[in-house]
């Protein structure tokens, strides 16, 4: 007998499960259904056992210790944790004593507690402050810009492209917390490894379990059967992170996941969603969540054996239909068919034995080529609007594509794409294909410009609360070797604030190194170069104004200098 269709498989034919918000917002039913499970609630998990769901993208979690209470995670704000801690207020007057970080995303909200209670001691894993770093520094425009598509951030109220809610949570940051204040306190006790810690006179066993972070962990409260952890999420596991992430190994998820099965805890709480009470429930649930993963895994290496193509692998592998069953395997976040290429990526890399795909073609080139073969530009978007009109969106997909990519491209063509990508967010039970189609159609039609995200924007605050060596680092990823193919200098910068740093600008690329004895060197206060790398202030300005002096080579010191992608630097 044939298995039956699954209900929320893709985007295709699915006009009939598309509806209209009283706000205007155009999505699939089981998008909007969703949003129920990520309500805004208080609950009281058992005594003294709280979480706190929809109070932003992350839960904030509390236990009640022998010494106080314990805070687990602070959200995306100050503001955020602010409000947490006031619905706390509702259900003890007993004051917070401790900080336990999950992983290093929902740690912005740390200085409510501070300016509450004082400062109290903050435990998480020792990759914590490294990891936040790594994304606001040299990678920080693809990663925020990836946020902002992901997370529905450019995206209105009101209206068909409006916000319903972005799979974790409700909303990314909650308007009525604005303006959000980040104030991130790294850990003042950190592990690295299983241990047990004991925290406000309780025992905590801690368990490493990453998944969509390196550095998440598992927290088991023996004496109350309660789990905190970051594995099981209110939707199927995002192994693909259309944001764009590392890879998240599924067989190391899998043994945090059978970790945490065999705890056989009666309570459970998420860094997303609601928690779950009760052994039974929660081994069956957490038993078909872990099987999800396998599965994926499975499927995709067999495939692959086989000599699946990335694309076919895609279409090849379904999860059964019964996974629909729980919003928690269900595709509300991302898709199956994204995570299955990403497992194959992860295991054998970018390319999966399809012959184009060794040697392609730019991707304008390409477009030309396919527009004339195809018979010329007015065919192409002749056929789009066909494949729209036929509900063939995958096609419209492809051959769209080849329009906003094509040298003669118009903002006709775009506007066509745009409603394209329209078509599909109003589709898709998934949040994440939703909010991304829809900030990409946003920018092309003109209604909100993205371009902004797609430059490296240092910012002065940024710069100033960062050590300066970070700053000069990072400067590597925004050298033009165009600029610099004849370049051998060595640059040491020296801070009037006592810090310095050095980079050897070589064969194309800029070094950091460790270097004291260099005879170029630049002077200056970190808040003059804060406003020459931020665009406010010229090289050539704060040269004659005297605000900075550069010692050794001026000359090839400012040539170098102007090998950098930063404005200031070549004014």
């Amino acid at each position: 007998m044939a298995e039956k269709v699954r209900r929320n498989k893709s985007f295709e034919s699915n006009a009939r499960l598309t509806e209209t918000l009283p706000n205007g917002q155009v999505a699939h039913r089981d998008h909007i259904a969703h949003s129920k499970v990520l309500a805004k609630s208080f609950y009281q998990v058992a005594p003294g056992v709280w979480t706190f769901v929809g109070n932003g993208l992350s839960n904030q979690s509390f236990i009640d210790a022998p010494d106080g209470i314990i805070a687990i995670d602070t959200g995306e704000s100050v503001e955020e944790m602010r409000n947490a801690l006031t619905e706390l207020e509702k259900h003890t007057s007993r004051p917070v004593v401790a900080v336990l970080y999950t992983h290093f995303h929902y740690v912005g909200g740390t200085q409510a507690v501070f300016e509450k209670y004082g400062e109290v001691p903050v435990w998480g894993h020792a990759d914590i402050s490294f990891n936040r770093e790594r994304t606001a520094t040299e990678i920080a425009p693809a990663y925020s810009r990836g946020l902002v598509e992901q997370f529905a951030v450019t995206l209105t109220d009101t209206d068909e492209d409006g916000l319903v809610n972005v799979g974790l949570g409700n909303f990314y940051r909650d308007p009525s917390h604005a303006p959000h204040t980040v104030s991130f306190i790294a850990p003042t006790n950190t592990f690295a490894e299983q241990c047990t810690i004991n925290v406000a006179g309780l025992a905590i066993d801690v368990t490493p379990a990453p998944s969509d972070a390196e550095d998440s962990v598992t927290y088991w409260f023996p004496t109350i059967r309660t789990a905190v952890n970051n594995l099981v999420w209110p939707v199927l596991f995002n192994v693909f992170a259309i944001r764009g992430e590392e890879y998240r190994d599924p067989q190391v998820m899998l043994r945090g996941l059978d970790h945490l099965l065999s705890l056989q805890s009666e309570h459970l709480v998420g860094v997303h969603g609601p928690p779950i009470s009760g052994q039974g429930e929660i081994v069956r649930r957490v038993t078909r969540y872990r099987d999800s993963l396998q599965f994926l895994w499975d499927q995709t290496v067999r495939h692959t054996n086989r000599g699946a193509s990335s694309r076919d692998l895609a279409h090849l592998i379904q999860l059964p239909s019964y996974y629909d069953d729980d919003y928690l395997t269900s595709e509300y976040y991302g898709v199956a068919e994204h995570h299955v290429r990403q497992i194959r990526s992860g295991l054998f890399g970018f390319f999966d034995g399809e012959e184009s795909n060794l040697f392609p073609l730019p991707t304008s080139d390409r477009a030309d080529r396919l527009i004339a073969g195809f018979g010329g530009v007015e065919v192409v978007r002749s056929t789009v609007a066909t494949a729209l009109r036929e509900d063939d969106v995958r096609w419209a997909l492809e051959c769209g594509s080849w329009l906003i990519h094509h040298s003669g491209s118009t903002d006709d063509d775009k506007r066509l794409y745009a409603s394209v990508l329209r078509t599909v967010a109003q589709r898709t039970p998934s949040a994440n294909i939703r909010n991304w189609c829809l900030a990409r159609a946003r920018h092309l039609d003109g209604t909100f410009d993205l371009s902004r995200f797609s430059t490296h924007r240092l910012s002065k605050r940024q710069i100033l609360s960062s050590p300066a060596e970070t700053t000069i680092r990072l400067m590597r990823v925004l050298l033009v070797p165009e600029r610099a193919h004849n370049l051998d200098t060595l640059i040491r910068w020296q801070f009037q604030d006592g810090q310095t740093a050095s980079l050897h600008i070589r064969n194309a690329v800029a070094v950091p190194v460790n270097n004291t004895t260099s005879p170029n060197i630049v002077k200056c206060s970190l808040d003059t170069w804060a406003n020459i790398v931020d665009g406010s202030l010229a090289l050539s300005a704060s040269i004659l104004q005297g605000d900075l002096v550069i010692e050794g080579d001026a000359q090839s010191v400012v040539g170098a200098l102007k090998a950098f992608d930063i404005a200031g630097l070549c004014a």
